[in-house]
């Protein structure tokens, strides 16, 4: 049997990339990064890159995630299990004075305070939203259900099997955020996005924030 001249007996590599192969690689992992409408996985990285030693694919990715440590108008980072390419935070308001024509694509208040009620009581079902709100939410359901920021996560096991509701992978990608552990104290969300905390917010959820997220929690929001 002949072995591969990049590895020894037990399988491991022999050598790093030599730096040439190394930019090449980088380039390569850096292009599918920008062009993915989606965070990339290192899952995903290993399997469009199956015919490159996985070991050589962390490398490259972990040269390219200091390469973005430098001071510049792009970073990278990890978000909902996978890695993007974004406009620096302090940047953003020259950016969206690109897209200013946008504007009215942005969630209302009511919208956030919902979606902030759902991230924070997860599972949680319409009535419950209400009542923390004091307001009918059907309305604003639709909307973060059309965004696909949240999702139905099954029904609660009372009278009328009313739905439950989750926030996706989505909100994650939107908000910047690695996983739900990630999520702010929600005074620090409620200040960041404007909105005041309806009465009795601060108790906790029937199930915590803790909760997984599917994989394939629909496309992007821009």
């Amino acid at each position: 049997m002949t072995e591969d001249p990049r590895t020894n007996r037990a399988g491991e590599s022999m050598a790093a990339l030599d730096p040439a192969a190394l930019d090449q690689l980088k380039a390569i992992v850096e292009a599918l990064i920008f062009a993915s409408p989606d965070p990339l996985t290192p899952k995903a990285l290993f399997r469009l890159l199956d015919s490159e030693p996985r070991e050589d694919v962390e490398a490259a990715l972990a040269s390219l995630k200091n390469d973005y440590e430098r001071p510049g108008g792009l970073q990278m980072v990890e978000v909902a299990g996978g890695y993007q390419i974004a406009t620096r935070p302090e940047l953003h308001e020259w950016v969206r004075r690109l897209f200013h024509e946008q504007t009215k694509q942005r969630l209302s208040v009511q919208a956030l305070e919902t979606l902030a009620v759902i991230a924070y009581k997860q599972p949680v079902t319409a009535p419950e939203i209400a009542e923390i709100r004091g307001v009918n939410t059907s309305g604003v359901l639709a909307t973060l259900l059309e965004r696909r920021l949240i999702k139905i996560a099954g029904r609660k096991p009372v009278v009328g099997r009313p739905f439950l509701y989750a926030t996706t992978r989505e909100f994650l990608v939107r908000f910047g955020l690695k996983d739900l552990g990630d999520l702010p104290k929600v005074e620090d969300m409620a200040d960041a996005l404007g909105f005041e905390l309806p009465a009795g917010f601060a108790e906790p959820g029937p199930a915590g924030a803790a909760l997984p997220f599917d994989a394939g929690d629909g496309e992007p929001v821009h």
